[in-house]
Order: structure tokens, then C-alpha cells, then sequence
């Protein structure tokens, strides 16, 4: 893996570009509003960086990480991401996605949408239950006593090792929850979102999550 492409530059995606930088990767970074919009950006990350559409993001990219509302999955391109690792960030926020029946009745969850909506990528939840500011701060190197750790889901082992060595080379551990229907244990206003934990703290935070249905 030499090249991350970002779908959504926001304050997640930026952050997680920059540390991507200095760990040696390229990145490509794309939003919404065109690559014209990208220009401050691409100047602050340097010269490992370049903006691009959202389609050439996941082209460029080796793995490809999704930061963006929910409300708009479905402009995330499919076929140049078929068959690559897509590490999705999001979450489900009603007042600013709208109503999405499936997330309100909890028959799906956000990760899971983004994977039928990729059925041929490899999506693996990481990163939504992290402020930027931890982000960029918060990460140490391997083997740092109470280091934080991240959380990841998905449907494939391997590309939640790949998903799991990157968040290493970051500055994290990994909590590995299993398949993507796990993802919920980490989604917004649960035990895990943004607190900060070690490996152990976070598997008994994920262990009490609790269903919105439920709460």
C-alpha cells in the first residue's frame, strides 16, 4: 500500500491524510465541491498530496477511506472501488442525514449500508469513534503503556488486518469487534464513541453497549 485516497476531506479525512503523509504514504483527497476547493489543503499536506475528484480518489487509491455525511453514500463511485479495502468513518446523525428508516429501526447499520452500496469492496468500520483533535494528538508508538486503541469491523479478516497494521502505523491498537453487524457497538452516543480507552478499557466499553432501542 503506497497510496490512500480520501472520499470526504473534512476533519476526520484531513487529519487521517495527514498522519498518512508522515508515515510515508501518498494521499489523494477529494470532497464534494471539486478539487478547486482543495487547494489550502493539498498546500498544508505537502508535496505527498494531490486533490482530485471523488472518482479518482478511489481510483489512485490502494485503500480508500469514506468520510462524509451518511445521507450521501450513494455518490460514493463503485466500480473503481471494486475489490479494494474502503474504510468507512461515518456516522448517522438524524438532524443532519435526515431520517433513514433502516438505521431508525436498527435493521442495518451505517458500515453495512455503505457495503451493500459497495458489494464488491472489502469495507471495514474504523475511525468514526475518534474526535480529530485525539486523532492528531492521542497516537504513540507501539507497545506505549495505556495506549489508545481503535475499534474495527467488517466482513473480511484480511482486510481488517490491513485496516488494523495501518491504525498501528498511526499510532494505535486495535480492537478487532468482528463482522460489519458488530459495528454498532462503537456508533454514536454508545459506551465507546470518543472516550478514550486501551485495548482492554475499549473491549469492556464495546461489551456494554447498549441498542438505541434500548437506551
Amino acid at each position: 500500500m503506497t497510496t490512500i485516497g480520501f472520499i470526504g476531506a473534512g476533519h476526520i479525512g484531513g487529519t487521517l491524510a495527514q498522519l498518512a503523509i508522515t508515515q510515508g504514504y501518498d494521499v489523494v483527497v477529494s470532497n464534494s465541491r471539486g478539487p478547486e476547493t482543495l487547494t489550502d489543503l493539498v498546500d498544508q499536506l505537502g508535496d505527498r498530496a494531490r486533490a482530485g475528484t471523488s472518482a479518482e480518489a478511489a481510483e489512485a487509491g490502494d485503500v480508500v477511506v469514506v468520510t462524509i455525511p451518511t445521507k450521501n453514500v450513494k455518490d460514493v463511485p463503485v466500480e473503481p472501488l471494486a475489490g479494494k479495502v474502503v474504510i468507512d468513518t461515518n456516522n448517522y446523525y438524524p438532524q443532519r442525514d435526515g431520517q433513514i428508516p433502516a438505521l431508525d429501526d436498527e435493521s442495518t447499520t451505517v458500515s453495512e449500508l455503505l457495503q451493500t452500496h459497495l458489494p464488491t469492496s472489502h469495507v471495514v468500520k474504523a475511525f468514526n469513534h475518534i474526535t480529530s483533535a485525539d486523532l492528531a494528538t492521542q497516537g504513540a508508538p507501539a507497545g506505549t503503556p495505556d495506549r489508545r486503541a481503535l475499534a474495527v469491523a467488517g466482513d473480511s479478516d484480511d482486510a481488517r488486518a490491513a485496516v488494523a497494521e495501518l491504525i498501528d502505523e498511526l499510532g494505535f491498537d486495535t480492537v478487532d469487534v468482528g463482522p460489519l453487524a458488530e459495528g454498532w457497538r462503537y456508533q454514536r452516543d454508545t459506551a465507546a464513541y470518543v472516550q478514550r480507552f486501551d485495548a482492554d478499557g475499549l473491549r469492556a466499553a464495546l461489551a456494554r453497549a447498549v441498542r438505541y432501542r434500548d437506551m
